[in-house]
């Protein structure tokens, strides 16, 4: 039941951040079950969770911090990747691959020290790297994502959009 309400709060964050994307607000005073945009820079994102049966989610509580990555970065996988996550029989996969992407706890980018090692919801390891106003995101694989917007804020998180998708060691 913790696992379904986490990937509730990440399908919320997600749909929230369409919200976020095309505001100028800051921050919004709605719960994650009430958005219902969806970014259009995060459509594969939002497709991953449809397949992942995370898509009928609509509450969790949080906060949690999500790294979303973008369609580009969904389109720098490896030829055949994404199709093959996208499958029935990935699913379980493809929802460890999500919730890699999930933080518990509320980091802004500032907060986030260069060499900080944040846990995941899935269980493993992120490493922050800072460089000036530049903020990456090791995964476990030696792979790294570059933070192209962040703090979009949420009632129960933050979400920093990032340029690739992070991967377990799994």
């Amino acid at each position: 039941m913790r696992k379904q309400n986490l990937f509730a709060a990440l399908l919320g964050l997600f749909l929230l951040l369409g919200v976020q994307l095309t505001s100028a607000a800051q921050a919004t005073n709605k719960d994650l079950a009430g958005s219902a945009a969806i970014s259009p820079d995060h459509t594969t994102l939002l497709k991953a969770l449809q397949a992942a049966g995370l898509a009928d989610q609509a509450k969790g509580k949080g906060p949690y911090t999500v790294f979303a990555p973008t369609n580009a970065a969904f389109d720098k996988l490896p030829a055949g990747t994404l199709d093959k996550l996208l499958m029935p029989a990935n699913k379980k996969m493809l929802s460890g691959i999500l919730t890699y992407h999930v933080v518990p706890g509320s980091y802004k980018a500032a907060a986030l020290k260069d060499g900080q090692k944040l846990k995941t919801v899935e269980g493993e390891m992120l490493t922050v790297k800072k460089q000036g106003d530049s903020v990456m995101i090791m995964d476990a694989k030696g792979g790294s994502a570059t933070v192209q917007k962040a703090d979009i804020i949420a009632t129960n998180g933050v979400v920093h959009s990032i340029d690739a998708v992070l991967m377990p060691s799994k």
